[in-house]
């Protein structure tokens, strides 16, 4: 039986995925809020400027994010591989 009040440490998130959330509610709020202003003000100009830049700008932090995992997930695969390619040589 394990000791109940003994806390398990907690697990850090990274931080591209702290910015790619924060970008990601950002881009949210922004749409919604355009929606409203749009809906009060019956005019659609932020659909011009505001809410394109502010896809854009979640589209490029989401790229680099899976380019960067990506690359650490190739950089696991070929450890993996070495690995397994030793010890076929060992037997």
């Amino acid at each position: 039986m394990g000791l109940k009040w003994v806390k398990k440490p907690k697990k850090k998130i990274e931080y591209s995925k702290r910015i790619v959330a924060i970008v990601l509610s950002f881009c949210i709020v922004v749409t919604i809020f355009s929606m409203a202003l749009m809906w009060v003000t019956k005019d659609t100009s932020p659909l011009a400027y505001l809410i394109p830049s502010v896809f854009a700008e979640t589209g490029i932090v989401i790229s680099f994010y899976l380019d960067k995992a990506k690359k650490e997930n190739i950089a696991k695969g070929g450890k993996k591989h070495e690995s397994e390619l030793e010890t076929e040589v060992n037997i």
